[in-house]
């Protein structure tokens, strides 16, 4: 069944829904397209961006692909609270650079009836859970994980490998940084 198929009788409470997956995936394209969908259905909305996240512009989202839809800059969750005017849905991307008080943030909104979709990398460099995203996935009603392709095989990828040499957890980039790899291929360069 899909989201939109949910009849509004069982639409009482609000509910969570994480897009997930690798650089590359098409994480970011998802949700916007979620978000055109809710604006054409004339769903007031909310997009929020970690304020850390200035690769393509600084006040929209954007996708690798150059799509993209006007958003909030917040450094951190509790922000999130104070800009949402009962809006319908509230989307969040890029929520693995936030820290874990984005949960309760997301529940809140949910409990308080809006449409919560959040999108993020599920793994970091190393291919260990990133942030908050662990804690999302378990407590949303709707999970998608997408893939991209991997650079090395052709295969499914689901690893963000970073050929960079930052070590640190975050580093901010795109193409320039990172490489979608699928597991035996990640494996290989992990070594």
């Amino acid at each position: 069944m899909f989201l939109e198929q949910i009849s509004n009788e069982r639409r009482q409470n609000g509910w969570i829904e994480v897009v997930c997956g690798s650089m590359f995936s098409g994480k970011t394209e998802e949700l916007i397209r979620r978000l055109k969908r809710a604006q054409f259905a004339n769903q007031r909305l909310l997009l929020i961006k970690p304020r850390i996240d200035n690769r393509y512009h600084t006040q929209k989202v954007v996708s690798h692909q150059g799509t993209s839809f006007e958003a909030v800059c917040v450094n951190a969750p509790d922000e999130i609270i104070g800009l949402w005017k009962n809006e319908k849905v509230v989307a969040i991307d890029e929520a693995q650079f936030f820290d874990n008080s984005i949960v309760q943030v997301c529940s809140n909104l949910a409990k308080e009836g809006a449409r919560v979709i959040v999108a993020g990398l599920d793994m970091d460099f190393t291919g260990e859970p990133f942030g908050p995203m662990p804690r999302l996935l378990a407590i949303a009603e709707y999970v998608t994980k997408v893939h991209a392709i991997c650079v090395s095989c052709g295969d499914l990828a689901q690893f963000s490998h970073r050929t960079a040499e930052d070590k640190a957890q975050v580093l901010v980039g795109a193409i320039e940084h990172y490489q979608p790899l699928c597991r035996t291929c990640f494996n290989k360069m992990s070594r």
